[in-house]
């Protein structure tokens, strides 16, 4: 793809200096930048990199001197990772998905395929699906009976949409990810290990001799528009009710949202997020990475939880946490200074013992 200086810089809403008629094939790096390639040189840590590139275009800082830095052409964005939204959106083209359906695509005479749907090899649409205008579903995804995909999706190889699923516009679903599995819902004819050591607070019980029977899922699963689903992404079907997902909600790479679970608007949710059954989250929450979030609970509008952490009661709404169990972050940092004064601590003890039994054996 080719792209003047000038049809970049509108597609960020952005100022541009120099030559807009200066023709770039693609991104780069500053020191990696060939002549054809615009330099993303956002901060002027990246000044240097510059000078050993060949780049004649970049998105620069606001105030820098481009025609000192050799370029002949430059835009200037006043926040520069906003503008890596709109430059990644402009260059990148997606899977390469033919117009039209793919012969090898099995789909149900009862199906329902929006116009100007682009559907690839091997994909399998189950009975009385519905997908709306522009979709595009590429190589080996599968669609199960009865479900409801809105206007302009993008579905990526290997894509699993359950029975009964309801999704909205714009769906961007990644290689691998999972809407409607089964839950994962288990019960024994008599209270379990588990259930005992849940109500007993961890207290030895004896071991039940019993079966697991599977409580099968009615349910279905709901979700918004502009909802993104990471690789491997995994969201269970309700047991009676929906499991639901809320608009503009991003699930990274093997996330897994249980049976039941109501995730609010604007979510975010970092790889390797794990949230129990029935539990909700509300508005613009942030989980990063490997956040674990126990069964019915309740976390609040805009709570931030840092990497790894593990929630395991409520959390307010507007919370900063971090940590096993999870705390506010200002506390977890105090801790975590603490422990790491536990071996001076423990040393100190010792010495006042030994002090203090020395001081016994004089007398």
């Amino acid at each position: 793809m080719r792209y003047t200086i000038e049809e970049i810089a509108a597609a960020l809403d952005a100022t541009v200096l120099g030559a807009p008629g200066l023709v770039v094939t693609g991104a780069a790096e500053p020191a990696e930048a060939g002549p054809d390639d615009l330099a993303l040189a956002m901060d002027p840590k990246y000044s240097d990199g510059l000078a050993r590139g060949g780049a004649r275009a970049a998105i620069v800082w606001e105030g820098a001197d481009w025609q000192g830095l050799g370029l002949e052409a430059a835009i200037v964005v006043p926040r520069p990772r906003y503008a890596m939204s709109g430059l990644t959106r402009l260059m990148d083209p997606g899977p390469e998905i033919a117009p039209g359906i793919h012969p090898s695509a099995v789909i149900d005479p009862s199906a329902e395929i929006g116009e100007g749907a682009a559907i690839g090899p091997f994909v399998v649409i189950g009975a009385r699906v519905r997908i709306g205008r522009n979709a595009r579903i590429a190589n080996h995804a599968s669609i199960a009976e009865d479900t409801v995909i809105g206007d302009d999706a993008l579905i990526h190889a290997g894509v699993r949409i359950g029975a009964r699923v309801t999704i909205g516009d714009r769906l961007f679903a990644q290689p691998g990810a999972v809407a409607g599995a089964d839950g994962f819902s288990f019960v024994t004819p008599d209270k379990s290990r588990v259930e005992e050591a849940r109500a007993s607070l961890g207290k030895e019980t004896k071991a039940v001799n019993a079966s697991w029977t599977r409580i099968h899922s009615l349910g279905a699963v709901e979700i918004g528009d502009d909802v993104e689903l990471g690789a491997n992404s995994c969201i269970d079907r309700g047991t009676i009710r929906a499991t639901r997902i809320g608009n503009g909600t991003k699930l990274d790479n093997l996330v897994h949202v249980a049976h039941n679970c109501l995730i609010g608007e604007d979510v975010l949710l970092c790889a390797l997020v794990g949230i129990a059954g029935s539990t909700k989250i509300g508005n613009r929450v942030v989980l990063g990475g490997q956040v674990g979030v126990g069964d019915n609970l309740t976390v609040g509008d805009d709570v931030v939880a840092g990497g790894a952490t593990k929630i395991l009661s409520k959390v307010p709404a507007g919370r900063v946490v971090l940590g096993y169990p999870a705390m506010k972050m200002e506390q977890f940092i105090q801790a975590s200074q603490n422990w790491r004064r536990l071996p001076r601590l423990m040393e100190d003890v010792r010495s006042l013992k030994k002090a203090v039994s020395n001081e016994d054996t004089d007398d």
